[in-house]
């Protein structure tokens, strides 16, 4: 989870890696609001890892569909890869964060 603070409008305007006075309100680290934050950030690391956290989810959306068709198996993967789709796959369930073609999330 990460900590963020808002402005009168909603938007975000602080982000933390730890609750503090002026960032308490907790925020999954892939949320859509999270990537148009750090895209709108001077930094080009900011805009770097913004690309990288959608990207993610692109990945995560074709080997959903690989997986579906039956093209690959989930045991085709390395023990350290499933680990991570399962981590993610719970953290979306957890956070109720659809793929990309779902209708709670968009970038």
């Amino acid at each position: 989870m990460l900590y963020i603070k808002r402005n009168t409008a909603g938007e975000i305007v602080m982000l933390s890696k730890e609750a503090n006075p002026e960032c308490s309100e907790t925020i999954a680290p892939n949320s859509p609001e999270i990537v148009a934050f750090l895209a709108d950030q001077p930094s080009s690391s900011a805009h770097f890892l913004a690309s990288d956290l959608a990207f993610v989810r692109v990945v995560e959306d074709i080997l959903e569909v690989l997986l579906d068709k039956g093209i690959i198996t989930f045991t085709d993967l390395p023990e350290a890869a499933q680990a991570k789709v399962m981590e993610r796959k719970t953290l979306r369930v957890k956070n109720n964060v659809d793929l990309l073609g779902g209708d709670s999330d968009t970038i």
